[in-house]
């Protein structure tokens, strides 16, 4: 395993709602932003939410704002992804990945996160 390692995902039919964690090794978190992508089959990994060390900035693409929550606990070294009022269209494998600094520089690029994990498969049904 890596540093990173996604659990929580499975199989909800539309409407309903998945916690995603994800949890790190060691300082792996320590002073660092982590965000969320997702892939769908045959698309780009697309990003997701993304939270500061802290927990005081978040940021969430368009299409999840008002029905995912990004949120983390330190002293856990886990982030969490609650995703309520699923859709059929959230179906991927979900991946969190640390940010590079700083914090705000190209959220949405997949360069400018370093290590991450293997993902996890969220499947909603109709």
């Amino acid at each position: 395993q890596g540093p990173l390692v996604e659990s929580g995902g499975g199989l909800v039919q539309a409407g309903g709602s998945l916690r995603l964690s994800c949890a790190a090794s060691g300082r792996t978190f320590t002073t660092y932003g982590v965000g969320w992508f997702r892939q769908a089959p045959g698309k780009e990994r697309e990003f997701v939410a993304l939270i500061s060390w802290t927990g005081s900035s978040t940021y969430y693409r368009d299409s999840v704002k008002g029905r995912f929550t990004i949120s983390r606990d330190n002293a856990k070294s886990t982030v969490y992804l609650q995703m309520n009022s699923l859709k059929p269209e959230d179906t991927a494998v979900y991946y969190c990945a640390r940010k590079r600094h700083p914090l705000t520089q190209a959220i949405n690029a997949i360069p400018a996160y370093d290590y991450w994990g293997q993902g996890t498969q969220v499947t909603v049904s109709s």
